[in-house]
């Protein structure tokens, strides 16, 4: 650790030992630099990136059916489903099916789609609004996204480490 220094000294430090100034956290205040070999940098940084290919898990869609008909308890039960795939990081496509004089009454199971919605409204996003295709009306949800804001940069300094 060099501390906070202005960046054309820190360049200037670079040069002199031979190697790069490399900015690794441009977000942070100030911004962190390294002095390195930057060819060896961007190799191991492929490493990480095929390594990180690899174990990444594909999401998958999983498929809950209503009938205008179903009632509270299985509602509960199906819930209990959305929530476990939700978890396991899926997509939960739900979709309820009319059938025979039940198009008369469409508007129950468009009713029933939103009651599911608002029970499990904090744990979800809607992904896709939910819409009617034909005799099934559905509607596409995923799991939370922790997404967390990028501070930014007043400007001055960087902050200098050598490896």
């Amino acid at each position: 650790m060099l501390g906070v220094m202005a960046t054309r000294d820190a360049q200037r430090l670079a040069e002199n030992r031979g190697l790069d100034l490399v900015e690794i956290t441009p977000n942070a205040m100030p911004p962190v630099c390294k002095i390195m070999d930057y060819g060896k940098f961007k190799y191991e940084e492929s490493i990480k990136a095929k390594q990180a290919r690899k174990a990444q898990k594909g999401t998958q869609v999983k498929e809950i059916k209503f009938h205008p008909g179903t009632d509270i308890g299985d509602i509960n039960h199906k819930l209990k489903q959305i929530r476990e795939f939700l978890a396991s990081g899926n997509k939960v496509r739900l979709s309820l099916q009319f059938r025979g004089r039940e198009n008369a009454h469409r508007d129950i199971g468009e009713d029933k789609i939103a009651e599911v919605l608002a029970m499990i409204k904090d744990e979800c996003t809607v992904e896709q609004a939910p819409k009617t295709d034909g005799r099934i009306h559905f509607c596409l949800i995923g799991p939370l996204r922790k997404n967390a804001p990028k501070p930014q940069n007043p400007g001055g300094g960087i902050r200098i480490s050598v490896s």
